[in-house]
């Protein structure tokens, strides 16, 4: 990657842009020195219901990565060689089995990300929105366990996060309670907004409730980690 420095944005202009962490698609190519990543959320309507009453609404498909996070399909591109929604077409090929195609107009937002350590080169992250047929994502979650060469390697398996919200927090309050790769709690968060997918009253309580379900769970891991521990001077 020395040698494309020269088309670096200004360091001052770049640091103000680190700290909003927004920026266009052109912009952010205009960063060939940065490393770039595309992702998407590809979802459909869906009339089904949750034991026949509650309203799903909404199909999302993320996926159980191999370090344990949960993240979108899709991963690094390299803009010198092909366009970002060819590098995510390409990787939706691995990690789905089938190379969906991927358009500008899909795009969503781009994004500078934190480093994953001070020698690392600055990373973009891009982000699309795939509106599909019911149908269409069925295909796909089979395809994905049955063809994709990624499948119980570097992914472990398609999720759908459910939109719905339960009594006591089930549904989506404990899903957002989950841990989630580098931006994509706030990639899914912003996109359901962006898609008018769930209201903003809806998804405040949602949040909301999903800060209680996680210090309950901060708990109960402390307290495995104090019986693992008393166990271990036995």
């Amino acid at each position: 990657m020395s040698g494309r420095s020269a088309h670096r944005p200004d360091s001052a202009d770049f640091s103000q842009e680190m700290e909003s962490g927004q920026l266009s698609r052109v912009e952010a190519l205009a960063c060939l020195d940065c490393e770039h990543a595309c992702h998407v959320m590809l979802y459909c309507d869906t009339k089904a219901q949750l034991f026949g009453r509650i309203p799903i609404r909404h199909i999302i498909l993320m996926q159980m990565r191999f370090d344990g996070l949960l993240g979108f399909p899709g991963g690094f591109v390299n803009p010198l060689t092909e366009t970002l929604e060819e590098g995510l077409s390409r990787e939706l090929l691995e990690e789905l089995g089938v190379a969906l195609p991927i358009s500008i107009e899909e795009h969503v937002a781009s994004c500078h990300a934190p480093s994953s350590s001070p020698s690392s080169a600055p990373l973009i992250t891009h982000f699309y929105g795939k509106k599909m047929e019911e149908e269409q994502i069925k295909e796909l979650e089979t395809a994905a366990v049955s063809t994709a060469i990624d499948h119980g390697q570097e992914v472990l398996g398609m999720v759908r996060v459910p939109v719905y919200s339960m009594k006591g927090g089930g549904g989506f309050p404990s899903f957002l309670s989950h841990s989630f790769i580098g931006r994509a709690r706030s990639q899914l968060v912003d996109s359901l907004l962006h898609f008018n997918l769930i209201t903003p009253d809806q998804l405040q309580e949602a949040l909301t409730h999903s800060m209680k379900i996680h210090t309950h769970s901060s708990k109960d891991l402390q307290a495995a980690l104090t019986l693992t521990e008393k166990k271990g001077k036995c």
